[in-house]
């Protein structure tokens, strides 16, 4: 009975290793990003804003808007690169998640609004493709940013 069940197991450490590696990266994209934005005159209001509609990765405001900042990092740009992934699904989801959050906190209510897409690729400093991808942790100063404002509306 059990023989059967066991079969079926997977290695758990190696899923586990995986994830944690993705998400450390993605955590490090993030922060890059909100570097490079603040850099830019923005100012932060909240990371990593998450609710049952889905998840908003920077928050920001600059003088006349709030700012809602979907970050992508892509090590390569196969199938469209990090802006493409930011697809219809995923801007329902950002936009259901912009409005939890100024139904929670109502000061930023007389603030214009707008989604902008971050997207990161590392930078390419030689013109042969390079056979491993260099991730933020590698190359903390060698990302291109590409910054898209009013990515998309409501």
């Amino acid at each position: 009975m059990f023989g059967r069940w066991i079969r079926k197991q997977r290695p758990i450490t190696a899923n586990v290793a995986g994830k944690n590696n993705s998400n450390h990266i993605g955590a490090i994209a993030e922060q890059n990003a909100c570097d490079w934005l603040q850099r830019q005159g923005l100012t932060l209001i909240k990371k990593n804003y998450r609710c049952r509609m889905g998840e908003i990765d920077l928050i920001m405001h600059d003088s006349e808007h709030l700012i809602f900042v979907e970050v992508r990092f892509r090590a390569r740009n196969n199938f469209g690169g990090a802006a493409a992934s930011v697809d219809h699904h995923k801007q329902r989801k950002l936009i259901h998640a912009a409005h939890h959050f100024l139904g929670q906190q109502s000061q930023y209510n007389h603030l214009a609004c707008r989604f902008d897409v971050l997207a990161a690729k590392a930078a390419d400093n030689n013109a042969k493709m390079q056979s491993e991808p260099q991730y933020p942790a590698q190359q903390h100063s060698e990302l291109e940013w590409s910054w898209i404002k009013n990515a998309f509306t409501t």
